[in-house]
């Protein structure tokens, strides 16, 4: 079935089509309405040494790193993301999916802080929210281990928390999947009706039409071969018959062919009356021998 067969199946269903295309942009509309725009926020921060490792770089903590900052940075993303951070935050008034990781192609203590959510302006301050919470737990963990203070890491924000942007990808994707489900079982449903409705089945006790009803009430049965010839009739060639030249153009002295049967002689009519015998044979005479008395 090429391109032009599927275009006027289409056509001679549409009733059929139409129906299933219907329905697709209903799937495409619910998608919509159930699967809200969602709008995500992010910031960047990183970490630098202490004041005391800074002291031979004039105080610069820029000048100054090291790999630990990286595995202190990859370990603090690791506490940002589990369930007890999530319910702090939570409890500070922050909504919807929290995420930190350490940033991508980074070279150094970098570390990226994302929020999304549905709402433009809850996702913005939530990210705020995650931000401050992050410093606050690095300087936790050095508590915890009576860091000195000039000793401790510090935090400081390269890229504050940006305008949340909408994620249409996702929401993109369940259209595509929604509108593509609902085309193909209008194809499916189409391409069905057409071949139920282009050989019908007959029904049950139906008679076929190349079979016409006998007078008895059941169809008359076609011979499955051909009658016998009469006896006595011989078969012809129909091949023969075919190659035959006509009669007109045959001459005389042919005479009849082999396949065609030369025509009976016909039987010499017998008389109705019998001859009137001579007045001599009448008498007693000697018979008539054929020749006349002259």
């Amino acid at each position: 079935m090429d391109l032009a067969e599927i275009f006027r199946v289409m056509r001679r269903r549409w009733y059929v089509l139409l129906p299933g295309l219907l329905v697709a942009v209903g799937l495409m509309a619910a998608v919509r309405l159930m699967v809200p725009v969602t709008y995500q926020s992010q910031s960047t921060v990183v970490l630098l040494n202490s004041q005391k490792a800074t002291r031979a770089y004039d105080g610069n903590p820029f000048l100054s790193t090291q790999t630990s900052l990286t595995g202190m940075a990859d370990s603090l993303a690791r506490n940002l993301n589990s369930d007890d951070s999530l319910r702090e935050l939570k409890s500070l008034g922050a909504t919807g999916t929290f995420g930190a990781k350490l940033a991508d192609n980074a070279q150094g203590p970098l570390l990226w802080l994302t929020v999304t959510g549905t709402d433009k302006a809850t996702v913005l301050s939530s990210d705020r929210v995650l931000t401050a919470y992050a410093k606050e737990r690095l300087d936790q963990f050095q508590k915890e281990q009576a860091v000195d203070e000039k000793a401790m890491i510090r935090m400081t924000t390269i890229v504050p928390p940006q305008v949340p942007v909408a994620q249409t990808k996702t929401r993109l994707e369940y259209l595509v999947m929604a509108g593509a489900l609902g085309l193909v079982l209008s194809m499916v449903a189409t391409f069905y009706a057409e071949a139920r409705l282009r050989s019908p089945r007959p029904a049950p006790g139906a008679v076929p039409e190349s079979a016409p009803a006998a007078p008895g009430g059941e169809p008359e049965k076609e011979a499955e071969t051909a009658a016998p010839l009469p006896a006595g009739e011989p078969a012809v060639d129909e091949t023969l018959a075919i190659r035959r030249p006509p009669r007109w153009s045959r001459s005389v002295k042919d005479g009849p062919t082999a396949a065609e049967p030369k025509a009976p002689q016909p039987a010499m009519a017998v008389a109705s009356a019998a001859e009137p015998l001579d007045e001599e044979s009448t008498h007693g005479h000697r018979p008539r021998t054929g020749q006349r008395d002259r």
